[in-house]
């Protein structure tokens, strides 16, 4: 038994398989509920939370009409998409037992991940959508913001990577004195017990929200548990996709994140042709190039996207507690941002919704998105070959030197 759960438990997935089985939940989740798997907007959702139960007054606050601030977080489907993501992440965490208390070397880490979560949430918000929204539904949703905000995100990410190389950013070295002496701590062996026991309440949970008539709650509850499950077991993070990128030249992860847009995208057409669902489109404007550019700087500055935060969280890891706190904080500041100073009327207003169905057809969508996207994997290869190529002759240049 131990051997056959290794592979399950005990090692993490291959990411193409996770980000495959990831596009196609993707795309059932749309036909099934006609919305989409998206997290920063309930982030913001919360937001508004706190605010009401702090005694502010958000009435006027044209965001929070647009996002459908309704409820709690706890009757949202939105809401439990989030938890569940939490949910399913912890679970996996527990049974491979690999729960423990991280703290970062620097204490500067807990400023820098606050004001890059604030960043990425505020730029995220922005640009109405985070890596989800706009890479994973809103390209197989064929929205053409989508289109503006991985341009824009690449080079946020770029500008973010050069900017943690820096010595002032790293801060001094921490110096390790001596051998690392061997673990006297016992084997965590309660973990799985406890990931158990909270795989089954979660599971009645979603029983009775099924049973009581509550469909999308239900439905939110098992695709976030499942998507928690996937981000957590493949090590899903948009960020060290980009970042590993430019810094390393290592491609796994943005290839594997490029072929699973690719088959959500084509389930997702096959869907809306057979249900005749109307694809989800948002703005494309100068807002989308500015929040798009913001959120790439950011998730570098905090070292983890939306779904990198959510596992390394419940992996134990205390830096992204301030990178949720300030997701949360960037996004309710831009809500407020966005009539309150001017940010609508000088960003988003000249904007207009495009989608690509419209232009061109189920068709002509798909051929373009499938380009588009084919295009994106070849500057990725070609990037990593670059880097190697590069680091290649570095070092004949040294071994020569010496």
């Amino acid at each position: 038994m131990k051997t056959i759960l290794n592979p399950i438990f005990k090692r993490y997935w291959n990411p193409y398989v996770v980000l495959l089985i990831a596009g196609i939940l993707s795309a059932l989740y749309f036909g099934l509920t006609s919305t989409v798997w998206a997290v920063t907007g309930e982030f913001t959702r919360l937001g508004g939370d706190l605010l009401k139960l702090f005694g502010v007054d958000i009435s006027g606050w044209q965001y929070f009409d647009m996002v459908h601030l309704q409820g709690t977080t706890w009757n949202r489907p939105d809401g439990w998409i989030v938890w569940g993501m939490f949910v399913g992440a912890l679970i996996m965490v527990l049974l491979g037992n690999n729960f423990k208390i991280r703290l970062p070397q620097q204490k500067r880490r807990y400023v820098q991940g606050l004001a890059g979560g604030i960043i990425a949430g505020f730029g995220a918000r922005l640009a109405l959508g985070c890596n989800l929204a706009a890479f994973f539904t809103g390209v197989p949703q064929f929205s053409f913001h989508s289109w503006i905000f991985i341009v824009a995100t690449g080079l946020g990410t770029y500008f973010g990577a050069k900017l943690t190389k820096m010595r002032w950013w790293k801060g001094k070295p921490t110096l390790t004195r001596g051998a690392a002496k061997p673990s006297k701590v016992k084997k965590r062996v309660i973990q799985p017990y406890v990931g158990v026991a909270i795989a089954l309440v979660y599971i009645g949970l979603m029983v009775y929200f099924f049973a009581t008539g509550q469909k999308l709650l239900g439905l939110g509850a098992l695709f976030g548990l499942a998507f928690g499950v996937l981000i957590e077991r493949g090590q899903i993070c948009f960020t060290s996709a980009f970042r590993d990128l430019f810094l390393v030249g290592r491609s796994i992860m943005a290839k594997a994140i490029i072929i699973g847009m690719a088959i959500s995208s084509v389930l997702t057409v096959i869907i809306i042709s057979i249900y005749d669902l109307t694809p989800i489109t948002q703005i494309a404007a100068l807002s989308t190039f500015v929040g798009g550019a913001l959120f790439g700087l950011g998730i570098v500055m905090a070292s983890g996207c939306e779904t990198g935060m959510m596992y390394r969280l419940m992996e134990g890891q205390v830096l992204f507690l301030p990178v949720f706190a300030g997701n949360i904080i960037g996004a309710t500041f831009l809500a407020y941002a966005w009539d309150h100073l001017g940010v609508y009327d000088t960003l988003v207003k000249s904007g207009a919704k495009i989608n690509l169905l419209d232009s061109f057809g189920p068709v002509g969508a798909i051929l373009a998105t499938l380009a588009m996207l084919g295009l994106l994997y070849a500057l990725t290869v070609f990037r990593e070959k670059r880097y190697h190529r590069q680091l290649a002759m570095k070092r004949g240049v040294k071994h020569h030197a010496s």
